[in-house]
Formats: C-alpha cells, sequence, structure tokens
C-alpha cells in the first residue's frame, strides 16, 4: 500500500521541549513538499471547537508553515471557502487579525457526501491541484485525513479515500488517517471496525487518537517512573497499598443525553481515557522510546489484568438524567461508575486499582493518586492523619505533589500532613502548555505514534470491559441513583475503603499561588 510510516519535519518547527519524543530514539528525519491536511467533518463541534483550533496553534508556533500546508474541510454542509473561514474563526484564539487571516487563507472547503466518490473525486482533484502548483517541491505529497465524524461512517469514507485520495504512486510520501474514539460498543464491534480499515490501511497509516495520551501530565508520567530513581524500589506492591485513577465533572450531560446514553461512562471515559492512564502507572519499563516498544508495554499489562468482579464494581445514574428527552425512561445507562481492576504479575499482585468516572457530582478534576501502606512502628502516633500519598493532578490546575507527615511548627513535637508541590501555573509561568490535539497532530505529522492506540492494544482493553458492559445492557448489573452535586453513589466510597483507600482527614490541597509569597 502506498503512504506506510513516514517520518518527522523538522522543517515543520521547533522541536517541543516538552516532548517525550528524541529523533534519534524514533528515527524521525527530515521531510519536505506539501502537507495536505483534510478534516472530514468539518462543520462540526469536534472540528470548530477542537481540530480547527489545533491547528491555528501549531501555525502560530511555526510547526506548520503556509509555504507548505493546505488544510481541507469536506463536510456534507453546502458551504463555500469563506463559509467555513467564518465557521471556525470565533473558535480561534490569541492571535494578531493578521496572522489569523493569513492561516484562514490556508483553508479550503469541498462538499460531498461520505458514502459516494463524487465528493472525493473534487476532494482529490483540489488536494492535487496544490500539490502540483509552483509552491511545492514537484514528486512529494504529504496527506493527512481528521476523521471528526461519528465511528459508523469510517467504513465508508476510509473506502472513499482508499479508493480516491491517496498519496499518488509517482509521489514520494505518505498517507495517514487519524479516527476519533469510540473504537466500537464492545469487543466484537470493535474487532470488526479493526478488520474493516485494517483491510483498507496498514497499521502505520491508523492513528487511533485518545486525547489524554496528548495531555501533558499523562505524557510526564514515563519520565517520571523511568528517569527518576527514587520511584523505582518504591513503584511495587511493596511499598504501595492502592492507586485511585479519577475523573470527575460537575455537570450532566446537558442536551447529549441521547448520544452518552448509547455509551455510558463506561464506553465514555473508563474504557479509554482512564485505562490508557492506567497503563502509563503500571507498565513495566520499555526497552526504549521506541513506539512499538512503548505499546508492547501497555499490552503486556493490559493482557495482565484479571476479569472484572461484580463485586468489585459500583455503577450510579443521577437523578434527573431520564428527565432528558432523548434519554429512554428505562434507562440503565451509568454516569457514574467505579470499577477495581487487578494486574495479576509480580510488580502488582494484591494491589487495587480503581477506576472512577462520573457525570453531575461535586467537582470537575481529572487526577492519579497512588497511597503507600503505612509506616512500620508508628513511634509519633501520626497513623490517623492519612499516609504518604503520590498525586498527579491531570487536570485543572495541573500538579504533581506528595502529601506527607511533617512537623507542625512549634514548640511541640507535634505533626501534621503537608506536600512537596510541583504546581505548573507557577513552576513554569512563562510557558504555554500545549493542548493535547496539537500535540497528537504534530505526532501526526512526525510519524510518531507512541501516544495512539494500537489494535492490539485496542482488543486487550475491550477484552477486560466487555463482560461487565454485556451485563450492563442486558440490565443485570443495575446502576443505583445519586444525587446531583455529591460524590457519587455512597456505595463507592464504600468499595474505595474496602479496597484499602484511607483519606487523609482535615486536610485539603491548595494550588499555590504568586499572591502567598
Amino acid at each position: 500500500m502506498s503512504g506506510g510510516s513516514g517520518v518527522s519535519s523538522p522543517s515543520l518547527g521547533r522541536i517541543s521541549t516538552s516532548s517525550l519524543s528524541d529523533l534519534q530514539d524514533l528515527e524521525l528525519s527530515s521531510e519536505s513538499g506539501c502537507l495536505s491536511i483534510v478534516v472530514l467533518g468539518a462543520s462540526g463541534d469536534l472540528a470548530k471547537k477542537k481540530t480547527f483550533p489545533a491547528l491555528f496553534n501549531l501555525f502560530q508556533q511555526g510547526f506548520i508553515q503556509s509555504g507548505e500546508v493546505h488544510i481541507f474541510g469536506y463536510a456534507r454542509s453546502d458551504m463555500s471557502d469563506d463559509g467555513l473561514r467564518e465557521h471556525i474563526r470565533g473558535y480561534l484564539k490569541g492571535s494578531s487579525d493578521e496572522h489569523l487571516s493569513q492561516f484562514l487563507q490556508l483553508i479550503k472547503y469541498v462538499s460531498g457526501s461520505y458514502d459516494n466518490g463524487t465528493g472525493f473525486e473534487l476532494l482529490n482533484k483540489t488536494i492535487s491541484e496544490n500539490e502540483t502548483s509552483e509552491n511545492n517541491q514537484p514528486g512529494n505529497a504529504r496527506r493527512l485525513f481528521y476523521l471528526a465524524l461519528p465511528p459508523s461512517v469510517y467504513p465508508s469514507v476510509c473506502k472513499m479515500i482508499r479508493s480516491y485520495c491517496m498519496t499518488p504512486s509517482s509521489h514520494t510520501g505518505w498517507t495517514r488517517v487519524i479516527v476519533e474514539k469510540p473504537f466500537g460498543k464492545d469487543l466484537d464491534s470493535a474487532e470488526e471496525l479493526s478488520a474493516q480499515l485494517g483491510e483498507l490501511f496498514d497499521e502505520e497509516q491508523l492513528y487511533r487518537i485518545d486525547h489524554y495520551l496528548g495531555k501533558e501530565l499523562v505524557q510526564n508520567l514515563l519520565v517520571l517512573r523511568f528517569a527518576n530513581r527514587f520511584f523505582l524500589p518504591l513503584w511495587n506492591r511493596d511499598n504501595i497499598d492502592n492507586v485511585q485513577i479519577v475523573f470527575r465533572e460537575d455537570f450532566g450531560t446537558d442536551g447529549r443525553g441521547g448520544y452518552f446514553d448509547q455509551y455510558g461512562i463506561i464506553r465514555d471515559i473508563i474504557q479509554n481515557h482512564l485505562l490508557q492512564v492506567f497503563c502509563l502507572v503500571a507498565m513495566e519499563k520499555p526497552v526504549s522510546l521506541s513506539p512499538e516498544h512503548i505499546r508492547d508495554e501497555k499490552v503486556k499489562v493490559l493482557q495482565s489484568v484479571s476479569s472484572i468482579k461484580h463485586d468489585e464494581v459500583v455503577l450510579g445514574q443521577y437523578d434527573g438524567y431520564k428527565d432528558d428527552p432523548t434519554v429512554p425512561n428505562e434507562s440503565n445507562t451509568p454516569t457514574f461508575a467505579s470499577v477495581v481492576l487487578r494486574v495479576h504479575n509480580e510488580r502488582w499482585d494484591g494491589v487495587p486499582f480503581v477506576l472512577k468516572a462520573g457525570k453531575a457530582l461535586s467537582s470537575k478534576k481529572a487526577e492519579i493518586r497512588v497511597q503507600f501502606k503505612d509506616a512500620p512502628g508508628d513511634i509519633f502516633r501520626c497513623k490517623k492523619q492519612g499516609r504518604n500519598e503520590f498525586v498527579i493532578r491531570l487536570q485543572p490546575s495541573e500538579a504533581m505533589y506528595m502529601k506527607l507527615t511533617v512537623k507542625k511548627p512549634g514548640l511541640e513535637m507535634a505533626t501534621e500532613q503537608s506536600e512537596l508541590d510541583l504546581s505548573y501555573g507557577l513552576r513554569y509561568q512563562d510557558i504555554k502548555i500545549p493542548e493535547a490535539y496539537e500535540r497528537l497532530i504534530l505526532d501526526t505529522i512526525r510519524g510518531d505514534q507512541q501516544h495512539f492506540v494500537r489494535r492490539d492494544e485496542l482488543k486487550a482493553a475491550w477484552q477486560i470491559f466487555t463482560p461487565l458492559l454485556h451485563d450492563i445492557d442486558s440490565g443485570r448489573f443495575k446502576a443505583l441513583p445519586y444525587q446531583p452535586g455529591t460524590r457519587g453513589p455512597p456505595e463507592a466510597d464504600e468499595l474505595s475503603k474496602r479496597m484499602g483507600y484511607v483519606p487523609t482527614l482535615g486536610y485539603v490541597w491548595a494550588p499555590p499561588t504568586l499572591a502567598k509569597f
């Protein structure tokens, strides 16, 4: 097939200092020639709120440049080039009018259906005209297709791309396709989708995007674990009691109830976002930073996860969820879930990993909470104050901090809980943390698949959750009611307690600010 794995282009701009990628380790080499980025579903919410702003941010930072890149929007909507430009203009922030206009002039629009060749023939013709223009190096073309579309149309769209829009065999370069989650609804549907796409593209051409893998603190996990000596002997069952990976939203489905009800919180958040974080927390050290070496270790840890037990799962549905007219009155779809994963290997045997996610809760945050075992021989009688915890706050207020017991200032030998704190807003005031989508799109241009989901990894993930999901879908496992604005069903806190989690009484972490200094 044409368009196999390509490599990166330093000519696209400076290399991000926050990236884990090292050009030599990843064997990336220089590329040149026309880069065509096609956003399919260009008139939709995902494209205008995430995809185009990410491209604009890459343009502002010089990673994509007007001399070599062309951006094409494709959708069913009937609009002009200027119509698409105005449609997305309000979502492109942080630039002068002149710079914004330069970016918008890179964008062209093609209208057509997703299952008919006529529109894709026109799209290919438009792309080819730009590739052969006098400003571009002849015979070299790179085509990136971003599917900002529902998964139901992936097979037909990919057939059209394969039939009409591949990089010509007479050109050097590549064709790559980014597909958004959800990748199926269970193991069988995911395997069917993988097989359909696999007939059309090599694995090196497919980039299954999970935007959590583009978050700064998630990308920091490998560095934290494997570049810091003091973590190496601690990161195991001898020292760690339990791990909590938490995602909370303080709002409900907000008009998306009908869509959400098809999936539920496990398919929407836990089986993908939180499970990817789990992999990076629990995996073994890879041989190198090669994308395949990293993804090999993620697959190994997923294959080591034992079957989920019903008595280690709590499901919830907030009161008022079914008031949405698009949600069936008899819906059992969970808006909250707490699921315990157990890893059957030497490092983690006996350590519960609690993956918890919910909507309409009391707070909004995503974090990893690694709780260590009690210190033996409690001579200070401070055990009741809480345990050591290493907390990685993914969002908002990105930070990592270690909760520990210290002497309380004063004349008495009294102890209290405090923290060693690295808050990104304070430590890196002059650095803009990249958005996940811009980082992942840049990785795709460079041909770096480290932060994308491989087919066997996707299969292993669905093997873990499919039996539980089928029990929920059939009504054999019921969701418990909970009030909006709370922590979720009380049974979830009871489950965490049963898994050994000890809350810290009287301690609340507050992000530091310059005002304090």
